[in-house]
Parts: structure tokens; C-alpha cells; sequence
């Protein structure tokens, strides 16, 4: 489920022989089918912003949005696409210079930063151009549950769960706690939490796996360290429109709460947990004081778990599910090791080591999320280019 500039119906109507119009050697390494590809964008930019101007789409709202919301998909790349274009045409120009004995000088002195500069706006171009993932611009539902390790897993879990709360207040983006069950003394059992946010999941998608800590326990008295896990996935955010649901496929009860923080709850049986009969997955929530509102979040969670498992199924299906250098994402796939005797966190997909788990546990985390990004962007650029 990608999605590049362009829709199929795109790509039919503006033909595959549309004419190339920067005939210019200084092209050079892009190629002719990503020329093509450049300039069927910026043609369907301008008939678009026609197409806004045009008094019927303006008159009909639906027309209106979706002609917008087709712009506002492209029109990011072409200024790009338009600067590409200016160095080219620079890089010619002062390639005729050479051959005038006045201007030859200056020629020389400007080709080499106009081609640096066409090279970075090359890579630009190429990342731009890659197939977007569809949830990259979603909301994310996150849960935490430790694994292996006891109660050093359960404390670990909590401290994830914070720092996932920190780095969201560091972005200024809103959290919600769907469902918390907390062991005491800080040790957590699980959590499922919202991050509701334009682009959470573009950012987070690759949290999803195997965290390790390694460490001395508060109540190890022999100071001998610790290994235990704690496994993270992170989901984009399903709307009702995405996954159908049958009311006689769900099996729902209502239970008092049991967490912490919660005793407004305790009198009422007002927790809700939902059980999806065909697929076997149960969620739960129990933070709100209604149990229609606890139903809600619940629902809420159930949709994005059933999308991400029919993602999943139809990545297999194609036989497209990358396991390259970030790896899938699966829950089973050690992705992390923070060890805190050193303070230093290793990401084991990119080798990238980071020395300060405090800094790191308090939400700052960006540095290795964009590492993460740019590792993912690499890979698949160069299995473009392999294709």
C-alpha cells in the first residue's frame, strides 16, 4: 500500500511519451524516466491550479477539496523540481562560456559549485520521488509491555512509556493513555497510549520491536547486571471508514478498574474490554469515567490492530515486506539494547550508538529517529536503483 506523486489515473492520462524538455547534457545522471516523472508532476501541478481558478470546482465543495488536497500532495516538489531546472539551464550557460577567452575564468570559477549544487537537488528530487508510506502522515496507538526480566522489566516498560511521553511533549504533540495496568512501585504490566499527531507515525514507525536494558537493579544487592526486554509497537491510527467491523463479531464485558489513579472507577463497572471473535484480539480500556467512552477508545484500538494485521497480511501476500536495514518492525526482532552501566543506547539495525541514557530516557530521542529515517531512505533509494 505505497503511494508515489503520481495515481494510476494520473499516469494515464499524461502519456508516457510526453516530450522531454531539458535537453541538455548537464542532465546527466537522473535519466530520461525520471525527467519524465519530474515533468508530469509540475504538468499536473499547473492544470490543477487551473482547475482551482475554474468558477465550477470552486462552486462545488467536494470537487473543490479534492482538487486541493491533489495539489497540496505535489506541491512540495515542484519548487524543487523548478530550481533543478534554473541550475541546469546555469550549468549550460557556463558551459558556453568556456569557449569565450573573457568569460572562461568566471565559467570555471561557477561550474564546480552549480554542480554540486544540481547534485544535491538530484537527491532531493530522488527522495521526494520515492513511494510514500500512507500512514506516514497518521496518529499513532502505542503499547508497551514488558517481557523478560520480572520486575526490572516491568519498572523498564514504565520508563519507555515516559520517554515516549517526554519526546511527544517535546514535539508538542497530544497524548492520551487508552489503557494502564500498573504492578506498583512503578513497574507496569502494559499501557496503550495515543500520540495524536499529523506525522507521529512517520516518525515512530520504527520504535516497533524488541527494547533490551541492561543494568543493576535497585533491590540487586550483589551489584550483578541485569538483562531484560520490553517489546513496543507502534500502530498507525485506523479510521472507521478503513476497517469493517460487525457488531456480532465482537464479544464485549464491562470489569471494574484495577489501575492506579483510578478510583472513580472502582464502584462501577465502567472498563471495557472487547473481544474480536474472528481474529482473536482483545482490547481493553479503562481510563475514562463511562463506559461508553471507555467503548470508544476500545473500538478505537481494535481498528487500528485489525489494519495493521491486514497490512501486514497483504505485505506478505505481495511478497514486498522489506526486512533490509531497519528490519520489519516485528515484536520478536531485538531492536535496541540501552545499556546503563556504560550510558550508552545501540540501535543493533544501524550500528548508531548514543552516549547519554538520561538525556535519551527523558525524550531525546530525535537524533536516532532521523538516523532511522535517513538508513530507511538509503536502502530503498538503492533498491530503486537496482530495479
Amino acid at each position: 500500500m505505497t503511494k508515489s506523486h503520481l495515481t494510476d489515473a494520473d499516469e494515464e492520462h499524461f502519456a508516457s511519451d510526453v516530450p522531454i524538455l531539458w535537453d541538455n547534457p548537464a542532465v546527466g545522471k537522473i535519466g530520461n524516466c525520471m525527467l519524465e516523472r519530474l515533468e508530469e508532476i509540475e504538468k499536473k501541478y499547473e492544470d490543477l491550479e487551473l482547475q482551482l481558478q475554474d468558477p465550477n470546482v470552486v462552486s462545488d465543495p467536494a470537487q473543490l477539496q479534492r482538487i486541493g488536497k491533489a495539489r497540496a500532495e505535489i506541491e512540495d516538489i515542484v519548487p524543487v523540481i523548478r530550481k533543478y531546472r534554473a541550475v541546469i539551464e546555469q550549468i549550460g550557460d557556463a558551459e558556453g562560456m568556456l569557449n569565450d577567452p573573457d568569460m572562461r575564468e568566471l565559467a570555471q570559477e561557477e561550474l564546480p559549485v552549480l554542480k554540486e549544487s544540481k547534485d544535491e537537488i538530484e537527491n532531493t528530487l530522488k527522495l521526494m520521488l520515492l513511494p510514500r508510506d500512507p500512514n506516514d502522515e497518521k496518529s499513532v496507538i502505542v503499547e508497551v509491555r514488558p517481557a523478560a526480566g520480572g520486575d526490572e522489566a516491568g519498572l523498564f516498560a514504565s520508563e519507555l512509556f515516559r520517554m515516549y511521553l517526554r519526546y511527544a511533549e517535546r514535539r508538542k504533540w497530544k497524548t492520551e493513555i487508552i489503557d494502564l495496568e500498573e504492578d506498583g512501585m512503578g513497574s507496569i504490566s502494559r499501557v496503550t497510549f495515543e500520540i495524536d499527531a499529523r506525522g507521529a507515525y512517520s516518525q515512530l514507525k520504527f520504535e516497533s520491536g524488541v527494547h533490551r536494558v541492561q543494568r543493576v537493579p535497585a533491590t540487586e544487592s550483589s551489584g550483578r547486571t541485569h538483562t531484560s526486554t520490553v517489546t513496543v509497537a507502534v500502530m498507525p491510527e485506523a479510521q472507521e471508514v478503513e476497517v469493517d467491523i460487525k457488531e456480532q463479531d465482537l464479544e464485549v464485558t464491562s470489569f471494574k478498574s484495577s489501575s492506579a489513579g483510578g478510583q472513580h472507577m472502582q464502584k462501577t463497572e465502567s472498563a471495557i474490554r472487547i473481544m474480536h471473535k474472528p481474529s482473536g484480539i482483545v482490547v481493553s480500556c479503562q481510563d475514562e469515567r463511562s463506559s461508553h467512552q471507555n467503548k470508544a477508545k476500545a473500538m478505537a484500538v481494535l481498528r487500528t490492530k485489525l489494519y495493521q494485521a491486514e497490512q501486514e497480511r497483504m505485505a506478505k501476500e505481495r511478497g514486498d515486506l522489506r526486512k533490509g536495514l531497519i528490519g520489519s518492525g516485528d515484536r520478536s526482532e531485538k531492536i535496541r539494547t540501552y545499556n546503563f552501566p556504560q550510558s550508552r543506547i545501540t540501535d543493533h539495525r544501524i550500528g548508531m550508538d548514543m552516549h547519554n541514557t538520561v538525556a535519551f530516557m527523558d525524550g531525546d530521542i530525535q537524533k536516532l529517529l532521523d538516523a532511522l529515517i535517513q538508513s530507511d531512505q538509503a536502502a530503498r533509494l538503492a533498491e530503486a536503483a537496482g530495479q
